[in-house]
């Protein structure tokens, strides 16, 4: 499967992490990253590594899972690792768990800046109608990169899940992201149909009715292409397409198809 991205003109692959279980022992964490590093090395291809849900920094098991995490990076060889920060509603209880976040992101930067390697928080959005965590909106985690001022943090910016919630909130996705430009590391580039308030997602056939976070192949869904195509296109981040398994086609095809779309 590698080797078929890297036919395709694929320069990187994203690979989940192993569950939380897994890198929090060191046994079952090196057998796994030198599996990951063999099969990586028979491609020319650059690694990002998504942590696995339910890491949660600013907790002990957190802090020990990233632990984990940044150590299986740096055996597989990754260059970027994403992290899903700040995932937690805004509410006044919660002001102490994203302070106590940020204390241990400030660790885990500091470690990645050593190992060379990259943190990408990541902005979310809902995966049904609900409400948003302060990820949510990715000028917050703009905010946090530069409170921790590491080089070795910045933002992956997904795109898909800013349609969503630039939609939710009436406004363009263009202006949801200009502003965080300048903090990217990695785009996750993917489709859905936005907040769903329209008739054209209503209509949409072989996908869920209700959920927002669909992951589709660029070009399939409502985001506006041609709004994002020339800043995404001109950034020196590298675009993943983050494509769901029941929607992915052959990796030319896909490729391509990005390609068109972020030329305009």
């Amino acid at each position: 499967m590698l080797k078929s991205y890297e036919a395709a003109g694929f320069a990187y692959v994203q690979l989940d992490a192993p569950p939380i279980s897994v890198l929090s022992d060191s046994r079952l964490l090196t057998r796994h990253a030198g599996a990951t590093r063999a099969a990586l090395a028979t491609t020319s291809l650059g690694c990002v590594i998504h942590a696995p849900d339910g890491i949660r920094l600013g907790t002990a098991a957190g802090d020990q899972a990233m632990d984990g995490l940044i150590k299986y990076a740096a055996e597989v060889g990754a260059q970027q690792i994403v992290y899903h920060a700040l995932a937690i509603p805004d509410e006044p209880h919660t002001r102490d768990a994203c302070r106590y976040e940020e204390v241990s992101l400030r660790r885990a930067a500091a470690r990645c800046e050593r190992l060379r390697m990259r943190l990408a928080i990541e902005n979310l959005a809902p995966l049904y109608p609900g409400p948003e965590t302060v990820s949510a909106i990715p000028a917050n985690l703009r905010a946090l990169v530069r409170r921790v001022a590491s080089p070795a943090l910045g933002l992956c910016l997904d795109l898909g899940d800013a349609h969503v919630v630039a939609e939710r909130r009436r406004t363009s996705l263009l202006r949801m992201i200009e502003p965080v430009l300048d903090v990217v590391v990695l785009f996750h580039a993917h489709d859905n149909f936005g907040a769903r308030h329209g008739s054209q997602a209503q209509r949409a056939l072989g996908v869920d009715p209700l959920r927002l976070d669909l992951h589709l192949p660029p070009g399939r869904g409502t985001l506006p292409w041609h709004e994002v195509a020339h800043p995404v296109a001109a950034h020196r981040a590298p675009v993943v397409l983050e494509v769901h398994p029941p929607y992915r086609r052959r990796g030319d095809e896909l490729r391509e198809d990005a390609l068109l779309l972020l030329r305009g």
